[in-house]
C-alpha cells in the first residue's frame, strides 16, 4: 500500500511568475500568482499538478554535465516535435540536445534553466 501520492511538481525559481506563464503557454491553463509573489501555481491545464517557487539564488541545472545532476526533468509528449520545438524556442526555451536525426525526444531548458525533453507520442 502507499504511503502517499503526489502531490504537486514544484521548480524552484528566480520570477514564479515569468515560469508559470512559460508552462502556461507551452501546456495551456492559466498561472495563478499568491499574494506575496513567492509562489505561483499552474492551474486547468489538465495534467500533473505544477508549481513555481521563488528561489532567490538560484542556480540552474547544466545540461549534460558530469560534474553535477540535472536533479530531475519534465517529458512533455507532442504530436509534431519540429511544430512543437518552433513553437517552445518562441516562448523562450533553449534546445540543449537536438538529437541524431530521427530520435524521437530532444532536450531543452525553460527560461529559468530546468530541463525537459519534448518527446513525440
Amino acid at each position: 500500500m502507499a504511503i502517499a501520492k503526489l502531490g504537486t511538481v514544484v521548480l524552484d525559481c528566480p520570477d514564479p511568475l515569468a515560469l508559470a506563464e512559460f508552462y502556461a503557454a507551452l501546456l495551456g491553463g492559466t498561472p495563478a500568482l499568491d499574494e506575496d509573489g513567492t509562489w505561483a501555481d499552474l492551474e486547468g491545464h489538465g495534467g500533473s499538478a505544477l508549481a513555481f517557487q521563488k528561489a532567490p539564488g538560484h542556480v540552474a541545472p547544466a545540461w549534460p554535465s558530469p560534474e553535477a545532476s540535472q536533479q530531475f526533468h519534465l517529458d512533455l509528449t507532442v504530436e509534431d516535435l519540429d511544430a512543437a520545438e518552433g513553437q517552445a524556442l518562441a516562448l523562450g526555451a533553449k534546445l540543449l540536445d537536438p538529437g541524431p536525426e530521427g530520435r524521437t525526444w530532444r532536450v531543452y531548458a525553460d527560461p529559468a534553466g530546468h530541463p525537459f525533453c519534448l518527446c513525440a507520442c
